[in-house]
């Protein structure tokens, strides 16, 4: 009877296995398609390296310009490019859009969301300023995308140009567009681009309301 009883016992346990092993796999694809990226007019957004404060370090924000009421940005072309963040000085509910963290914003390829798994840093060199996605878990094996660049070095406001097969794209719940962007590539028809050269990070700073578009989600 024992051995009877071991059997069964093997054959349940390998039918559990089998089991969760479809569950995972069901799950890891149902991740995938709970949101899908959909293309917006990247002439309504500006990419920019903000100074934090009166310190050397800068973060990420990304400026929307929502209706033609008022002008949500003015840009001072050059090497690098610099910003006027015009929608700091009014109420630009119905105006303008500002990502500035990770509620906002996050790397997504092809149809993997990788929010959870990268990073956004700013790093500075002694000619450039660049917005890195770095694993989150450190390894130093993993790879790093640098996503764009401004082209040269500076004070202030610094817009961020994207480097050949980036671009933004907006968050989807179905057909409900959400408060979320993008900074996007189609793994599909791009190059992985070779990892970056390892200078000290700059972590995106997390401000102390991380609610900063106007809009509510969804948007529409």
């Amino acid at each position: 009877m024992k051995p009877l009883i071991k059997s069964l016992s093997r054959h349940t346990f390998a039918a559990i296995l089998l089991s969760s092993s479809s569950i995972t796999t069901i799950s890891a694809a149902a991740q995938e398609s709970v949101f899908i990226a959909v293309p917006v007019n990247e002439q309504n957004f500006v990419v920019v390296s903000a100074p934090i404060g009166s310190s050397v370090r800068s973060m990420l924000n990304i400026y929307e310009q929502v209706s033609e009421k008022r002008a949500c940005f003015a840009e001072q072309k050059g090497a690098p490019s610099t910003i006027d963040p015009l929608l700091s000085g009014f109420d630009f509910t119905g105006i303008c859009s500002r990502y500035i963290d990770s509620n906002g914003y996050s790397v997504r390829i092809g149809k993997s969301d990788l929010g959870t798994r990268y990073s956004l840093s700013i790093e500075k060199s002694n000619d450039d300023v660049k917005l890195v996605a770095i694993p989150s878990s450190g390894r130093e094996s993993e790879q790093r995308y640098v996503i764009a660049k401004t082209g040269g070095v500076g004070d202030g406001f610094l817009k961020l140009n994207f480097e050949p097969g980036w671009g933004l794209r907006r968050r989807h719940y179905g057909k409900q567009a959400l408060g979320h962007i993008y900074l996007y590539r189609d793994s599909e028809t791009e190059e992985i681009i070779t990892p970056v050269a390892q200078p000290v990070a700059q972590p995106v700073a997390q401000p102390a309301s991380t609610t900063e578009s106007a809009k509510p989600e969804p948007l529409f």
